[in-house]
This record gives C-alpha cells, structure tokens and sequence, in this order.
C-alpha cells in the first residue's frame, strides 16, 4: 500500500495535479519503483494517529475493508474502458464484465458500507481530501501555465526592447528560469520595467524531466536564437532523466556554456543575422547531375559568386570566433540567476468560492510544498527572484 501511494503521487505530480515533493527514484530499469519522503513521513503520522484514534482492529478492519472493496470496483471500472477505447473488445463482452464483476463487487461495497460509522468513512474522507488537494493545484497550475502562454512577450516587443536606448546592458550572463519551453514569459518586460538592465548574455532555460533514466550529455542542452539575434539572447531547454542529478552551479555553467558555443555556427546564428550587405549572394548554385549549372541570379556582372562565398565564409568564421569569445567573457565575468515567482490571484469579479480556492488554499499549498529552488541547481548567492501577481 504504501508503495503503490508512492506510485500515484508520482503519476499525479507528473500529470501536474500534486504539489512538488521529492521523488527518488529506486531503479533506473523501472520507471515506476520510486521514494517519496515527504509522503512516507505523511503516512507514518497518519498510521500513528488512527491507531491511537481507532484503538481496536476491528475499526481499522472496517476501514480497510471498504478500501479494498472500492478499489476492486473502481478498477473494473477502468478495465472495462479499456476494453471498449483500448482493445476495441465488442460492446457486449464489456458490459456482460461490468455487470458480472461489477455486480458482485457492488453487493460487496454494500455491505461493508453498514460499517460506514465505525470507522469505514476513513478512506472515503482521506480520498476526499486528496481529490480536493490534486484538483486546486491542477485546476490553478493549469491556468497559471494559460496566462503564461497567452501573455507571452511578441518578438515586436524583442526588436522593440533591442532599439531601446534606455535598456542599458550588463557585463556578464544570466539565465532567467521559466517553465515556459517555447516563447518568452510575461514576468520578463515586468522585470524591464522596473530593473531597465539586461545583460551582455541573457538565456531563458526550462529544466524538463524525462521518463527516461539517462540523458546523454549530448543531447542534453537544446538550443534557439531569440529574435534579434545580436541581442545575443537564446532559449535553452535542459533535459534530465529520472536517475540524473543535477550538477553544482560551476560545472552546470561550464556545460551550458560549452554546448552554447558548439550551437553558434553559421546555419543557426551568425549568416542568418548577419546584413544583407555582409552575406553577400551566398546562394549555392543548383546542381545537375555532377554538373554545376549557374542560373543568371548567380552570375555576378564584376565579381564571381566563388569569391563573394569564400569572403562571406571568412567573415562568417570571424563572427563566429568573436561571438564565443563574447560568451566567454561574458560567463567569466559572473552569471547570475534569474528565478520569477508568481502569485497567483483571482480576478476581482470572480466568484468566492474561486478566491477561496485560489487566493487561499492554493497559496497554502504552494507555501508548504517543495519551492523551485529545491529542485534547480541555483546558487543561493546568485539568485535575484523576480515577483509578479498573475490574476486568472
């Protein structure tokens, strides 16, 4: 039982309807074989307190007794799903199983329901309470991810900000945490507005986690240029597995670092970015066969299009050279973490049940449950938390 609670909260939290709690992982075969510590010191007060509540078996039998009988026909239930969308079984061999076991199950939960007031309303109040807990934290979750995706900074605010002769540029990196894994969030010009200073390197990351045990370093750092590109700013996505553990702050940095220079290359940055005077025509003539066949926007009138390709690969090599040095430096000069904190509120006309629910008990939940950075390699000396108020 216990292990299977560790099993559903696990689901839950990747399904977004648990707060964060630390999940270890006891396999790296298996998925499913985790640890949950926060729920197992949960489950021995729970034990300690109906024991000393209950006193006697027979109580804690009758509790017992309705959970497994609930779980035997909630089950059937889901297998008879399964049978119709899953294995497309024919609709009558899925009801003649439902009403065979589901029938004997039910004259099962009947009886053990005459035990409800000794001590059988237990499970039923517990799994009330855990519904009420996963469905507040999925419903807000959820609609703070929506704000977030439909307040999303335009790349007309990007060019905007790029020309702005107020937004002065800081010497050094920094990466600006966001779940969001494409787009920017709306928390960044909030963070403009009253800090107008970005600096030289900025990289929004988004740590995921895989359900697979290991990610090869390789294919751990995904990379995008955000537009404009001599902003000098990028998406970065970091792909975790299940057994991965997070780096220190100065190795993490060192990685990040490395793979972002191993991104600059001419397809990705420096040619597509570069001025139109600067590329050249540095279209490759089309190819026929082992012939090269030059189309007339090809032929130059003074200056063939092989010298234009090796100047614009030569400056192509140089941009390159200078933007990782840039990188560099920049990451020499100190990184500093950037971390926005949301405070989710209802809307003024929303109803009272809804700031209830939002207002209150979801902030209890958020202000008792793991914070984010528990569970991000950020060096506490290096962060800056940048607070916004979402109204959902």
């Amino acid at each position: 039982m216990i292990s299977g609670a560790f099993a559903i909260i696990s689901q839950s939290l990747a399904l977004g309807c648990f707060p964060r709690v630390k999940v270890v992982h006891t396999s790296a075969e298996y998925e499913g074989q985790v640890y949950i510590p926060e729920i197992n010191y949960i489950l021995m007060v729970a034990c300690v307190i109906v024991t000393a509540a209950f006193k006697t078996t027979e109580k804690i039998g009758n509790a017992y007794g309705i959970a497994v009988v609930t779980v035997m026909l909630i089950t059937t239930c889901m297998l008879t799903l399964i049978m119709l969308v899953i294995w497309k079984t024919s609709i009558w061999w899925a009801v003649l199983f439902f009403v065979i076991f589901g029938g004997i199950e039910s004259v099962y939960i009947s009886s053990a329901l005459y035990k409800f007031a000794q001590g059988g309303f237990l499970p039923l109040l517990f799994s009330f309470v855990m519904m009420c807990v996963m469905g507040i934290w999925h419903y807000v979750h959820k609609e703070k991810y929506l704000f977030e995706l439909n307040n999303k900074v335009s790349s007309g605010y990007m060019r905007e900000l790029a020309l702005n002769p107020d937004i002065s540029r800081l010497p050094g990196m920094g990466l600006f945490y966001s779940e969001l894994v494409q787009g920017i969030p709306p928390i960044f010009p909030h963070f403009i507005e009253n800090v107008p200073s970005i600096h030289s390197v900025l990289l929004f990351v988004s740590i995921k986690h895989l359900p697979i045990s290991h990610v090869v370093l390789e294919e751990r750092f995904l990379f995008r240029v955000v537009e404009p590109r001599e902003c000098r700013m990028f998406r970065c996505v970091v792909r975790y597995g299940y057994k991965d553990s997070f780096e220190d702050p100065e190795q993490f940095e060192r990685l990040l670092v490395r793979h972002l220079k191993e991104f600059i290359h001419p397809g990705s940055f420096t040619l597509e970015g570069a001025p139109l005077e600067e590329r050249g025509d540095a279209r490759p003539p089309r190819r026929s066969g082992h012939a090269t066949v030059h189309t007339e926007e090809n032929l130059h009138p003074r200056i063939s299009s092989g010298s234009i390709q090796r100047d614009s690969s030569n400056l192509s090599i140089q941009r390159i050279d200078e933007e990782k040095q840039f990188i560099q430096k920049a990451m020499e000069k100190g990184v500093v973490y950037l971390l926005g904190e949301a405070q989710v509120l209802a809307q003024q006309n929303s109803s009272l049940f809804k700031k209830v629910v939002v207002n209150y008990l979801y902030d209890f939940l958020r202000r008792n449950f793991r914070q984010g950075t528990e569970v991000m390699p950020v060096p506490r000396g290096r962060l800056l938390k940048v607070g916004m108020t979402y109204e959902i």
